[in-house]
């Protein structure tokens, strides 16, 4: 089915995919010591990219900073020589050559052997000592819902014959979120309070949600973004994606239930959601690029404008893991990551590619800044142990969830801690990870 000819022409220059280089050679070593250590999330083959501000001194009040991560450290890019600002946008915006040859020269001064070493060792920081934000000024957040897997399985506990609407293995399905309510990991949010009506009751009520929520997802941090009324054509929506970072978009079940017919969802999400502080770039996960799994028989082939040559996925293992008051108060440290709930896998979760959603996002003129963050929404496995969301893993709060010692959960409780994890991990390849996304429920009426 073509286009119309009346509307806008999409770009046709394609991405040339990021490719595999002397950067993610899995023997090349830094001289800084931490990032040599097995397990950590940020080997010298890894380099994402955050903001900083110094926890104490007098730079702790002053703007963020510019800095990429390396083992347990943060090079200062300003600092180092590296780049002649600390703006993140203008970092962003920056074509997609720009963006290797950064790496190139970031990977060659961290190497072994750096004549740089002496240099650059005096703009390093521990990550003990700074407090990471946002990876960048979001201008506009956009929540879709690629994992195939959670939708048919919310799906089934509405709808038990027909779990997936008509449209879904057509159009990539979306709707607007709220960005100034997405927060830096690490920062608890409050309960909250909305329109609730009861399977029991006449009338819907004013209340705390009892039935809150995490979601495993993953975000796009758009790069150079597109002049409105100019669509990105699919081949080229990776040169419009900077990297990519954890997001856990945080659900009120009960509000989201009673409000979100007929349109989607608004107060159920719109309280919070939580970003990861580092951005992995599309070049660092060149090792760990796969191709979607396949379409099952009898699907319909997308229409032409979102349909792709190139391979749109990645070997990115997820993990949520749960931190209760409990677990704490019986000598588990505070900042441990507590009980893992749940592993799944981006390839085996997601039914449209990242490419697509850009492609799909703009084909109507609709304009991308830079920092924009598109959430790919809950990235489930088809296993049941692989849902990325309470509301599945416990089949809608009628199975809760029993801990190691003994805890149940059908939803969160006040003071739990829920972090999400990602490694990208391939044969041949150093396994590279994302940092933590991670966020502590505070009781409703609660002021910061």
């Amino acid at each position: 089915m073509p286009m119309n000819a009346n509307a806008p022409n999409p770009t046709t220059t394609h991405a040339t995919p990021a490719a595999v280089d002397a950067t993610h050679h899995p023997d090349l070593r830094s001289w800084v010591a931490s990032a040599n250590t097995p397990g950590t999330d940020f080997p010298i083959q890894n380099l994402p990219f955050g903001r900083f501000r110094l926890r104490s001194g007098p730079l702790a009040d002053g703007p963020w900073r510019l800095g990429v991560a390396i083992g347990d450290q943060v090079l200062d890019l300003c600092q180092a020589g590296v780049l002649p600002h600390g703006d993140m946008a203008r970092l962003l915006a920056s074509p997609p050559a720009e963006r290797r040859a950064l790496r190139q020269v970031l990977s060659a001064g961290l190497a072994e052997g750096s004549p740089h070493q002496a240099e650059w060792a005096n703009a390093l920081v521990p990550q003990a000592d700074v407090v990471l934000g946002l990876p960048c000024d979001v201008g506009d957040y956009t929540d879709f819902y690629i994992g195939i897997h959670h939708a048919t399985a919310v799906g089934k506990l509405f709808r038990p014959d027909n779990p997936l609407l008509p449209n879904y293995k057509w159009v990539p399905i979306g709707y607007h979120g709220r960005a100034s309510t997405l927060l830096p990991s690490g920062q608890p949010f409050v309960r909250p309070q909305a329109q609730i009506k009861r399977p029991d009751a006449a009338e819907p009520v004013l209340a705390p949600t009892q039935r809150l929520d995490y979601e495993l997802e993953m975000a796009v941090i758009v790069g150079p973004g597109n002049p409105l009324g100019q669509p990105i054509a699919v081949d080229a929506a990776e040169a419009h994606i900077f990297g990519l970072t954890l997001l856990n978009d945080w659900s009120a079940r009960d509000v989201q239930a009673w409000e979100y017919q007929p349109l989607g969802p608004f107060l159920s999400k719109n309280f919070a959601s939580t970003l990861s502080p580092w951005v992995v770039t599309l070049e660092a996960l060149a090792p760990f690029r796969q191709a979607p799994a396949p379409r099952p028989a009898g699907d319909p082939a997308p229409l032409p404008y979102l349909q792709s040559q190139q391979p749109g996925t990645w070997a990115i293992e997820l993990e949520v893991w749960l931190l209760t008051p409990a677990m704490v108060a019986a000598g588990t440290p505070p900042d441990a990551l507590g009980q893992r709930l749940v592993v799944s896998r981006f390839t085996e979760a997601a039914y449209w590619t990242l490419a697509q959603l850009l492609a799909h996002h703009t084909v109507n003129g609709c304009s991308l800044q830079p920092g924009d963050v598109l959430g790919t929404g809950t990235l489930s496995g088809p296993q049941p142990q692989a849902a990325g969301s309470l509301l599945e893993l416990t089949q809608g709060g009628a199975v809760p969830v029993v801990l190691d010692h003994g805890e149940q959960r059908q939803f969160l409780q006040d003071g739990d801690v829920v972090t999400l994890r990602a490694v990208a991990r391939a044969s041949g390849a150093r396994t590279i990870g994302f940092g933590q996304c991670r966020a502590q429920v505070l009781p409703a009426g609660t002021r910061g």
